[in-house]
């Protein structure tokens, strides 16, 4: 036996990810002494200038968005108890489709193994226990969600290492929901349309598919605090409109899948770190 911490490795695309999908998991085992590990790939550079400006528009700094951003990945950081901020520095990809894909440097330009390489020395330096990141779809398409699952895979292959491996993902049954809260809200919210949404894979699973589903209600605070973090981007973060006490019952359990396991622990469970603690 060693003394080396259980530690717990997000790998997340943009500043403010970090809080959405994973700041509960993140505070809750923070709070259960377990060593934190946030990578952020990019520097969310095609995110909100000062203003609410838009990539593209008269004004927009993608220079100064970046280092804004920076300031407030920190803070969320804190409020999480993040024990390691990791940033790769890949320049922000914007959505699929937009110019800034194309642009020297975009973290979508980047070539698999380059970026995985330079994963592989954080894997190897801190060598994890669980390793979270999102789908091969990248949740929802985000071209920078999807490059990030693709240097992560490829990077524990290069090391060999085999910690527990998470996807996050969302039951479709807290999909419906959310599409409830959000017409109640007032805000925008379209039905998907089957005809023309057929090349696009559905967001989230069926509930029945997931296999990991980690209560965090008691840390939805914290949760809500990192996503104000972000405040350049608050015209983007609907969640933040709900107020703490709906945003926790919302958004007070995290859900994952389990893609790579050695521990034989049962599913579902209910924590990342199952067989190993």
């Amino acid at each position: 036996m060693n003394d080396r911490p259980l530690t717990l490795m997000a790998v997340h695309a943009h500043p403010d990810d970090e809080a959405t999908g994973t700041g509960g998991v993140l505070a809750r085992y923070a709070e259960e002494g377990i060593r934190t590990v946030l990578v952020t790939c990019t520097d969310g550079g095609c995110g909100d200038g000062p203003g609410g400006v838009k990539p593209g528009e008269p004004g927009h700094d993608p220079e100064a968005v970046a280092a804004m951003r920076r300031q407030e990945l920190k803070a969320s950081c804190e409020v999480l108890k993040v024990s390691h901020l990791e940033m790769l520095g890949y320049a922000d990809s914007g959505m699929m489709g937009w110019p800034a894909n194309d642009a020297p440097g975009a973290f979508w330009q980047t070539p698999v193994e380059e970026g995985a390489a330079r994963l592989a020395e954080l894997l190897r330096y801190y060598r994890p226990d669980v390793v979270v990141t999102y789908d091969e779809n990248g949740f929802y398409g985000h071209p920078d969600h999807i490059q990030a699952n693709r240097i992560t895979m490829a990077a524990l292959a290069m090391t060999g290492m085999a910690p527990k491996v998470y996807w996050t993902t969302a039951p479709r049954s807290m999909m419906q929901r959310f599409g409830e809260v959000l017409r109640e809200s007032g805000a925008d919210w379209e039905e998907p349309d089957p005809a023309g949404d057929a090349a696009m894979p559905e967001i989230g699973l069926p509930d029945e598919e997931i296999t990991t589903w980690v209560d965090t209600t008691d840390f939805g605070g914290q949760k809500f605090d990192a996503l104000a973090a972000h405040a350049s981007q608050g015209e983007n973060i609907f969640f933040l409109r709900m107020g703490k006490e709906r945003f926790t019952e919302l958004m007070g359990v995290e859900t994952f899948v389990r893609v790579q396991d050695t521990t034989g622990a049962a599913v579902p469970e209910n924590d990342l770190f199952a067989g190993l603690r």
